[in-house]
């Protein structure tokens, strides 16, 4: 990466608040290759001392499409953030499936409908024009899905990993160690250390934490943006936690929100089983032929299913799990992961099975904050943890 990206910085053609870093002082050191398929690569450094994730969806800065536009030096050198704001918004609603005219007189603070106002708050925020570098690597970072849900969702959301910088078409993110489906608390808690006067809880109090901060992200996806946004690959190793124990989706790469969702699940079929998109799934209509558009399951049933079915089972509670409060959060548990639609009222007559998976999520509430405070009756407490933002180019 160093190399090539170096070399092209000099000649002026990519730029980024990395580059510098990278190209001339040497401060971005290159750890080791953690993925690399198809010309997309993830790589794990360390910048200024800090740990971070490289990544880019194609090897090459010349694989993406270029800037039409960039084709006219005299056009490009022209451009005022406001028309950055204009093609930057067009690519973005592209990317994330939403329709050019959506959300623009609906949705209210922090939804999808913000997206043209972040965009030009960042943007817009000097008098001078865009170099073709600074917007060649925009274009660049734009065609990258998953840069394109961090970077606008980490405005509205923690609980989505936060990019700190690019250079050119690779971008860094906050390095945060994943989960593992063979850890029996997923992810790793030793490190977890939050300030104050009872500093250090259980194993158990700490993934009774991590729960809650599971159910927080369910509720904030399923109605927190203008559309509800459905995370379709759910295991362990695409999330990870924060030294406050906030979960964070790292692997954003099969999220989808609702528009787009409805259009990959709308397909010819002769069976469910068609219907099936990896943790996605809808109903076969055999008179039809056709997958419903609408999602059958939802975020919270798999999350519960994959997630909090193997945390709280009683081999692992062992002596614990004939407690009442434990019993009431396994039945809970069960009762979510058979609940379709768990979780979400469903606005457009969903009816019994919406109020049920409602239900199902205050239960899960209810009973975790239960299991929390006794634990904080018993001397455990919480805290919070500061992050860095991306903050010098604004890309």
């Amino acid at each position: 990466m160093s190399e090539t990206q170096c070399l092209q910085f000099g000649e002026g053609s990519v730029t980024g608040d990395m580059c510098e870093d990278l190209c001339v002082d040497g401060l971005v050191e290159y750890k080791r290759c953690l993925y690399y398929e198809n010309g997309k690569k993830v790589i794990e450094a360390r910048w200024r001392g800090s740990p971070v994730i490289l990544k880019s969806k194609l090897e090459n800065f010349s694989s993406y499409e270029p800037l039409g536009i960039l084709d006219y030096q005299d056009t490009a050198e022209e451009l005022s953030p406001l028309d950055v704001v204009f093609y930057a918004t067009l690519e973005l609603r592209n990317s994330l499936g939403l329709a050019e005219d959506e959300g623009e007189d609906e949705g209210g603070e922090g939804g999808n409908s913000s997206l043209a106002r972040l965009w030009q708050k960042k943007l817009k925020s000097r008098d001078r024009s865009y170099s073709q570098a600074e917007l060649a690597s925009l274009w660049s970072l734009l065609q990258q899905e998953e840069y394109t849900f961090l970077r606008v969702l980490q405005d509205l959301s923690t609980h989505v990993a936060k990019v700190l910088g690019s250079c050119g078409h690779f971008y860094a993110v906050e390095y945060l160690s994943a989960g593992h489906a063979w850890d029996q608390n997923i992810f790793s808690l030793e490190g977890v250390e939050v300030p104050g006067p009872r500093a250090r809880w259980s194993s158990r109090g700490k993934v009774q934490r991590v729960a809650l901060s599971f159910l927080d992200m369910v509720h904030h996806f399923d109605h927190d943006f203008a559309h509800k946004l459905h995370l379709c690959d759910i295991k362990p190793e695409n999330f990870a936690i924060r030294k406050d124990l906030t979960v964070v989706a790292i692997d954003v790469d099969m999220a989808f929100f609702e528009p787009k969702m409805r259009d990959i699940l709308d397909q010819n079929c002769s069976s469910d089983d068609d219907c099936n998109f990896f943790d996605c799934s809808s109903r076969c209509d055999r008179d039809r032929r056709r997958c419903s558009a609408v999602r059958r399951n939802s975020n919270l049933q798999v999350i519960c299913e994959k997630i909090f079915r193997p945390w709280f089972s009683p081999t692992l509670l062992g002596s614990k799990a004939g407690l009442p409060l434990q019993v009431e959060l396994q039945q809970a548990v069960q009762e979510c992961s058979e609940t379709e639609g768990g979780g979400v009222e469903e606005e457009d007559g969903g009816g019994e099975v919406g109020h049920r998976g409602h239900s199902v999520h205050l239960r899960l509430l209810s009973v975790l904050t239960r299991l929390v405070q006794e634990g904080g009756a018993s001397g455990e407490e919480g805290g919070a943890w500061e992050e860095r933002g991306h903050t010098a180019l604004n890309f």
